[in-house]
């Protein structure tokens, strides 16, 4: 094949996201948990019994190669919402606000809690180099209400977002729930972020009524290339008093059995929310993201009365278009013959309330 220099400076872009540098070479030595080996930790490395691993430089390099003739994004694509949310929801009531990818405020019983924040301009290892926003946070970082509890679900730079975590620590001093390892990440850049790591299946208790359980789901992890699964990734099980939140942050569908394992173990659930985007190509993603079809299967196997999509149009990280995965749910969601309003894709801004 032969390589223009576009695809060429792509390739070494790529690479140099992906490595971090000599921050991954001291990655591929450091250690980012020491625990008992389980059904899915071998001493070393966080492994899914149900999962597949993830995809090596060879594959990487090939999908990079072919990412020329890729559907472009717009530079910029503004979101006509923007939320000011309300200092806090108390009772039963359940309030989410999508502000853009995969980040989320929910408010209910007293408590603010915000899952995966990212107000960074990149999520990449470099900040000049990496995807780049095309719509601003739907919340701006100085109109958030206090912040009692921040999810992280991995730590991918679209998910786990130093920055914005040290920056919240600073002005919010949240407690931190996250998988296993995570920890070790956020306070090797920022000692005041309060990160507590917990495993799949512990249950916190975060205030009066609501907890949160971390549950198995269908991924990897990695900073760079070479600490590739040194640190857990988990969906998140929300006990409110407004019913339970599924929350899954990144996730390939496989055959559907984590999303009917978290029916069995932790339902019912009022609202599942469940990524759609960052799916193309398939050979490449089928393993970690899925697809919006897939989403609709995955809402239909883990049996919620609701869904709220995510994980789409703000980053460019893969090969589908910026409105392929929201188009692609309402026509999974009209083949599967689904009520309108049951599994809703917002822009940045937007709000669901119960």
């Amino acid at each position: 094949m032969r390589f223009s220099r576009r695809r060429l400076i792509t390739g070494m872009t790529a690479m140099a996201a992906a490595a971090g540098g000599l921050a991954t070479v001291r990655a591929a030595q450091a250690r980012y948990y020491a625990g008992a080996v389980s059904d899915h930790f071998d001493g070393f490395r966080f492994i899914d019994p149900h999962g597949m691993p993830p995809k090596g430089i060879t594959e990487m390099m090939r999908w990079m190669s072919a990412r020329a003739g890729r559907t472009p994004w717009p530079v910029s694509v503004p979101s006509p919402y923007a939320d000011t949310p309300p200092a806090r929801i108390n009772g039963p009531a359940l309030r989410v606000a999508f502000f853009g990818h995969a980040s989320l405020l929910i408010q209910t019983a007293g408590l603010n809690i915000l899952v995966d924040p990212v107000w960074s301009q990149r999520v990449s290892p470099i900040d000049f180099i990496g995807p780049v926003r095309v719509n601003e946070p739907g919340i701006p970082f100085d109109l958030l209400p206090r912040i009692d509890v921040v999810l992280v679900s991995h730590n991918h730079y679209d998910h786990l977002d130093i920055p914005t975590l040290s920056r919240l620590a600073a002005v919010h001093r949240p407690r931190v729930i996250t998988p296993l390892g995570n920890d070790t990440i956020m306070q090797a850049y920022d000692p005041a972020i309060a990160a507590e790591a917990y495993d799949w299946g512990d249950r916190i208790r975060l205030a009066p009524g609501v907890e949160v359980t971390l549950a198995p789901m269908r991924h990897w992890s990695a900073r760079g290339l070479l600490d590739r699964n040194k640190a857990l990734w988990a969906a998140f099980v929300i006990a409110t008093p407004a019913g339970s939140i599924y929350h899954v942050g990144d996730s390939g569908y496989g055959d559907g059995f984590r999303f009917r394992e978290a029916r069995d173990l932790y339902g019912p659930f009022r609202l599942a929310i469940l990524p759609i985007g960052a799916y193309e190509p398939r050979w490449f993603m089928r393993d970690q993201h899925m697809s919006p079809d897939e989403a609709v299967k995955a809402f239909a196997d883990c049996g919620a009365e609701f869904a709220l999509a995510h994980h789409h149009g703000t980053f460019h990280l893969a090969d589908d278009a910026i409105e392929a995965p929201t188009e692609g749910l309402k026509a999974a969601c009209a083949e599967a013959g689904m009520e309108n309003g049951r599994f809703r894709a917002f822009k940045p801004g937007q709000v669901w309330e119960f």
